[in-house]
């Protein structure tokens, strides 16, 4: 437990919100989470399973019209077949990233690891008794591992190289090819590649571009058959609160995965798996689309705004909904940064000590989960506290 650091951002929320008990205004930025309610499909969904009173257990790995609905959506999105028996239905996509780690690692295992990155997956790495090997990354890569990178760090206890994309903090993705070669790297290796795709559908055009579905990210699992890949009912699906993603296994994984499902979880929640065969209906998906929209807004407000403010933001982030910016121009401490725009701005950011040990005290996170209005509100502190018009 010494070694399973605190999620610093969920502290400076405490704080956030005992200053806004105190009367304080403050602007959200720190925490990523969609701000838009579930949509209502997926509610009246819920509501009509509850009514029926039949909310008992499901099968370890999640009722089939779900597993079905999942594979249909691979089909219709991305034009793959991915059969319904390789999806685990699991409580989150924390719960199907614990079953992936589980299955592979023994204790002393290595797993690669991007830095910066999801504070969570080296602690999930080292719960099981693994060790998170991470791999420096900067805008020279879009914030990526390249498979050169990944050959120089192998080494014989490593069992595998986990990714995400689009990638949290930075928002970047990786492209097709060098997805394709990272999983080429991987294979020749002996090991197994594990995609984060948390945050597919929440991807952006260029500023210059449209937005539409032929932006979307490809999924990895269009390369091969034998690797894991991460997904979740949380971010594009706006289900946060109902714990439920899906982990897309190599076949030969699954009876393990299964058992291990039982005993740690039994099953996925019952009312949220059946309000989520509602989240692939066309109604849901336009409304998805509609909100992925103005997230791209957002973000193409916010990027400029914070450029001209003094933050760098090196890498363009075409998913998720986050900018990571350098802000080495404006403090040498992003922590002590993060403290003082939260108690004298009432601006809430993320410091880059979440993300790992890639140059931590000159990086902040920001999240664009909040209004446009919020925004722009947020934007006019940070100049007012810097003494900017």
């Amino acid at each position: 437990m010494a070694d399973i650091a605190p999620f610093h951002v969920m502290e400076l929320l405490t704080r956030a919100r005992q200053l806004e008990a105190e009367g304080r205004s403050i602007i959200h930025m720190e925490v990523g989470e969609p701000d838009f309610p579930t949509p209502p499909p997926i509610i009246e969904a819920a509501q009509a399973f509850i009514r029926e009173g039949k909310v008992f257990y499901t099968p370890a790995l999640g009722i089939p019209a779900l597993r079905e609905a999942i594979s249909r959506f691979y089909a219709e999105r991305y034009g793959i077949n991915v059969s319904p028996e390789r999806i685990a239905v699991t409580a989150g996509s924390s719960g199907a990233l614990l079953l992936a780690l589980a299955v592979l690692l023994d204790p002393g295992d290595e797993l690669l690891l991007p830095d910066p990155g999801y504070p969570c997956n080296r602690h999930f790495v080292r719960t099981l008794e693994g060790v998170p090997h991470p791999i420096a990354v900067g805008p020279e890569t879009n914030y990526q591992p390249t498979a050169e990178q990944v050959a120089l760090h192998w080494r014989a206890p490593c069992k595998g190289l986990l990714v995400a994309s689009p990638a949290n903090p930075t928002g970047t993705l990786i492209e097709p090819a060098a997805m394709s070669a990272l999983a080429a790297c991987v294979a020749d290796r002996g090991g197994m590649l594990l995609v984060d795709e948390i945050y597919h559908g929440l991807t952006y055009a260029t500023p210059a571009a449209p937005l539409g579905k032929g932006c979307d990210a490809g999924t990895a699992l269009a390369l091969s058959s034998d690797i894991f890949v991460i997904n979740s009912f949380s971010k594009y699906f706006g289900m946060t609160g109902w714990r439920l993603g899906w982990l897309v296994a190599p076949t030969r994984f699954v009876r393990d995965i299964e058992k291990l499902a039982q005993n740690l979880f039994i099953s996925p929640s019952a009312p949220a798996q059946y309000a989520a065969l509602a989240a692939f209906q066309p109604e849901t998906i336009a409304l998805l689309e509609a909100r992925r929209a103005e997230f791209q807004a957002r973000r193409d407000f916010l990027l400029p705004a914070l450029c001209r403010l003094g933050f760098s933001i090196a890498a363009e982030p075409r998913g998720a909904f986050y900018l990571y910016a350098d802000c080495a121009q404006i403090a040498s401490d992003s922590d002590a940064l993060s403290r003082q725009l939260l108690e004298q701005a009432g601006v809430a950011i993320t410091p880059g000590r979440d993300f790992g040990e890639n140059a931590p005290q000159r990086h902040v996170r920001f999240a664009y989960t909040v209004a446009r209005d919020k925004l722009e509100d947020g934007v006019a502190r940070l100049a007012r506290h810097m003494g900017m018009r």
